[in-house]
């Protein structure tokens, strides 16, 4: 043992590990102890949450309602009346995920279907001091069916870890539009130079086929990564949209319009906007568009997550047609 630190134990009903409390330097810390003092989990894994999330989808008389929902640990879903389609509004009642933290999505739309699926609000992944926070999306459309997996944007927050997975199974006539959004630290709370573990794994399949691939994975000092010219110059939130569908191709010249728009002055549209240190950020948008094989994707990169958000409200609302879900307003 360290001098000026004391550790003690005691016995934890239900498992086979003493909890551990240490004193060093004026503070505690409780653990579980996996062997000789000093050597435990700052958070033990049973008083981490795990949730699961499952709803299919039905068309039913010209309309689409939940056929099947389940709900387990702090996740829900709700229902709000819309004009057209189905929404689906995924709630965390936890605030936030945690180091060890788990949640499992799987949502299906039958054929004939039209669904979105959104979060109530940002998704915010605290720092933590152990193991990474764990989201599994699963995603399946059915012959002429139209899904929108539209969350909010993920905050990092500063030494936060996020290991994320989405794999889709889609059919060859279906539609499918994914957006996933990242912002690394809290300008606002002076998270400037953010640290942490960002890992983001994708798998589209159509028809059978695997269409699309893509693996993201930042880790250690995040900002320095983020500050290359040829990573994100600069940007502290990146957003992904994707649309996959027979008539794909059809759009990208109309959202390289909506993408013109964003940027008047050649590659970057530019504003100062004051972090609480007092320093300026530059708050363009670097953004781009492609399309190939009934693919089209999107991307964006920005110092100002306001500014990519906006960006990104600005796209979904010229390629659906119609507002963005009520809680993104």
């Amino acid at each position: 043992m360290h001098r000026g630190s004391q550790c003690r134990l005691f016995p934890l009903p239900q498992t086979g590990y003493p909890i551990l409390l240490s004193r060093s330097a004026g503070a505690i810390r409780m653990g579980v102890g996996k062997g000789l003092p000093g050597q435990f989990e700052v958070v033990p894994p049973f008083v981490r949450a795990v949730g699961e999330v499952r709803a299919c989808f039905a068309a039913l008389s010209g309309r689409t309602l939940p056929e099947r929902t389940y709900e387990h640990g702090g996740l829900r879903l709700r229902f709000p009346k819309v004009a057209a389609g189905c929404e689906a509004v995924l709630i965390n009642t936890g605030g936030g995920m945690a180091g060890g933290d788990r949640a499992v999505l799987h949502f299906a739309a039958g054929a004939g279907a039209d669904v979105t699926v959104t979060t109530q609000s940002a998704e915010k992944i605290y720092r933590t001091q152990g193991s990474a926070s764990i989201v599994e999306v699963g995603l399946s459309v059915a012959s002429a069916a139209r899904l929108e997996w539209l969350p909010q944007e993920t905050i990092l927050f500063n030494e936060g870890q996020l290991v994320r997975r989405l794999d889709a199974d889609m059919a060859a006539d279906a539609a499918l539009t994914l957006v996933e959004s990242v912002t690394f630290g809290r300008s606002a709370m002076g998270e400037m130079q953010p640290r942490g573990v960002f890992r983001d794994s994708w798998r589209i399949r159509r028809g059978g086929e695997l269409v699309f691939a893509e693996e993201a994975r930042l880790e250690g000092n995040i900002a320095t990564t983020l500050d290359r010219r040829a990573c994100g110059a600069g940007a502290r939130a990146l957003a992904t949209f994707l649309y996959i569908a027979p008539d794909a191709e059809r759009h990208v010249e109309g959202v390289r319009a909506v993408l013109d728009g964003l940027r008047p002055r050649g590659d970057v549209m530019c504003s100062i906007e004051p972090a609480r240190d007092g320093t300026a950020i530059e708050a363009g948008i670097t953004c781009g568009a492609s399309a190939w094989n009934g693919i089209l994707v999107a991307r964006f990169g920005s110092a100002s997550p306001q500014r990519l958000r906006a960006a990104l409200v600005g796209l979904l609302e010229a390629l659906r047609g119609r507002r963005v879900p009520r809680v993104w307003q």
